[in-house]
């Protein structure tokens, strides 16, 4: 079996600039490693908040790397910088909007201000990238919001089979 090839990319300033330790791209790896049972390889990345070193990534790590994921993690805020969800629609050919308003829906019941969070998701080619916050605990409440339709989804794009430990996440496939 093939492993799956899984981008993590972080959005920061100060983590890029080495200022603070990335506990986000972490807590990412952390909650896939508790999920996924089949293989797959994280490629890892911090980066700045600059639009187009975000959009340079996600291009790399979609086409280059052949991510069939890729999760980032911060700049969706709004903040003059936070440009991560401009940078994913400029790379995507279409937007999964769902997961923005599943992601903000989820966190409402934990922070008010929540509806501030401005996470999407979209396909380039057949790679799903999805934003999340930058919080770690932000972060996991996210991932078991979306993360239920994420392997479904890249099987219909033709992607690596993700197999799940169903006492940490259920996902769902329909009945064949």
């Amino acid at each position: 079996m093939n492993k799956a090839k899984i981008g993590i990319v972080t959005v920061s300033d100060r983590a890029s600039a080495g200022i603070y330790e990335d506990l986000s791209g972490k807590a990412i790896i952390d909650t896939l490693n508790a999920y996924l049972t089949s293989p797959w390889e994280p490629t890892y990345r911090v980066i700045a908040d600059e639009q187009h070193h975000i959009e340079s990534t996600l291009i790399q790590l979609a086409d280059d790397e052949q991510c069939s994921l890729i999760v980032t993690t911060g700049g969706t805020g709004p903040a003059k910088r936070d440009v991560t969800p401009e940078a994913t629609e400029a790379v995507c050919d279409r937007m999964m909007p769902g997961f923005g308003e599943l992601m903000r829906a989820e966190s409402l019941k934990f922070v008010p201000t929540a509806i501030l969070s401005r996470q999407t998701a979209g396909l380039r080619g057949s790679t799903l990238i999805v934003n999340l916050p930058g919080k770690p605990k932000s972060i996991r409440e996210c991932l078991d919001a979306v993360f239920p339709a994420i392997p479904y989804c890249i099987d219909l794009m033709n992607g690596p089979y993700l197999e799940c430990n169903s006492t940490v996440i259920n996902v769902f496939r329909p009945k064949q």
